[in-house]
């Protein structure tokens, strides 16, 4: 694994930037970051089983962040969300699903999400080798016209019958079929627990309102905040999320509860901040927030993944979940990738702000 990167070299004229912001705003003294005693601290004293206990500290233990706190995520379902041959053309080994797990393990992530089928499928050579996410529902790509909303796929004893650690939903929040999503994933989660399995949660806006004329606010710190939070009331132990890129969207969409003090009081536009915002919402980092990777746009995801591992981790984040930056390269390049997003975690000269 390289360890050599030098990170402000690779963020340039941006390094004091990212490096040297300190938030004063929500200050990490009021957080719980991540650690190697984080589990005990936060669920010691929960609902949660011991089974649950085990199979959160099988997932943080394992892979080249194991017993740190943090967590790197291969997730791979945008064969259902984004279509199959659009996600897989580029690097078309991916197509079958053993090259995804083959990918995890070489790159020393802590665990793999995807879909039932494709961890099935290799269940019985790889669920003792890498931590199993099963991902149980998804926005099939296929109806027309396409719908925000998200299907279940299977049942959560067919995660755990493949020998899962985990299972991993979406809720799209905000859209008309929210309210479904919500009892449905709320009561998959719940099953979960009692069979030992934790539970991730995508906790992603959609709603037309939220996109304006002057700005996408699917993405605002206010609003992807409040779906965290609600994504932890129904107990999710690791909250996924975007990272921010704006604010303001209760305020400038006019709706919902807002006063122009809680801005004020909580964040500023710096983007550790907004993403501070995220942490806390997540009842102040004791719940571990993961940031997605987003999509692979070539020569510029090295710094993007960097940047984004930065701000996730300077905010008081528990990791990245990083998919097609990853396997929509060549598979070496794709190991190569993961390893140097791990190696900010690792650095700890990067400190939470």
């Amino acid at each position: 694994m390289k360890m050599n990167d030098n990170i402000a070299d690779l963020l340039g004229k941006k390094a004091a930037f990212y490096l040297d912001h300190v938030c004063q705003k929500i200050t990490k003294d009021e957080l719980l970051t991540p650690g190697k005693y984080s589990l005990e601290k936060v669920f010691g004293d929960s609902n949660r089983n011991p089974q649950v206990l085990r199979s959160l500290a099988q997932l943080y233990g394992q892979g080249n962040l194991g017993g740190t706190g943090y967590l790197s995520i291969l997730p791979v379902d945008q064969g259902i969300e984004h279509s199959a041959v659009y996600s897989f053309y580029k690097n078309p080994d991916y197509f079958d699903p053993e090259n995804i797990l083959k990918l995890a393990l070489e790159a020393g992530c802590n665990g793999v999400a995807s879909t039932f089928g494709g961890l099935a499928l290799n269940a019985r050579k790889y669920a003792h080798r890498i931590p199993f996410i099963v991902k149980i529902n998804h926005n099939e790509l296929l109806s027309f016209p396409n719908k925000y909303d998200q299907t279940l796929f299977g049942k959560v004893k067919n995660a755990w019958d493949m020998g899962a650690v985990a299972i991993g939903a979406t809720i799209y929040f905000g859209s008309e079929e929210s309210d479904r999503q919500i009892t449905e994933i709320s009561e998959a989660f719940e099953h979960a627990h009692q069979l030992g399995m934790a539970t991730i949660l995508w906790c992603y806006l959609r709603n037309e309102a939220f996109k304006t004329a002057d700005q996408d606010y699917h993405s605002a710190a206010d609003l992807t905040g409040q779906a965290n939070h609600i994504g932890v009331t129904i107990q999710a132990d690791i909250i996924k999320q975007k990272l921010p890129t704006n604010n303001f969207g209760f305020k400038n969409i006019k709706f919902g509860k807002y006063d122009d003090a809680m801005y004020e009081a909580l964040t500023t536009p710096h983007p550790i901040d907004l993403c501070r915002l995220q942490v806390a919402n997540c009842y102040m980092g004791k719940i571990g927030l993961i940031n997605s990777g987003g999509d692979s746009k070539g020569e510029s995801d090295l710094l993007e993944a960097i940047t984004t591992a930065v701000i996730n981790k300077r905010a008081g984040g528990t990791g990245l979940i990083m998919g097609r930056k990853a396997f929509q390269r060549p598979f070496k390049d794709g190991v190569n990738l993961l390893q140097r997003v791990q190696s900010v975690y690792l650095d700890n000269k990067i400190t939470v702000a």
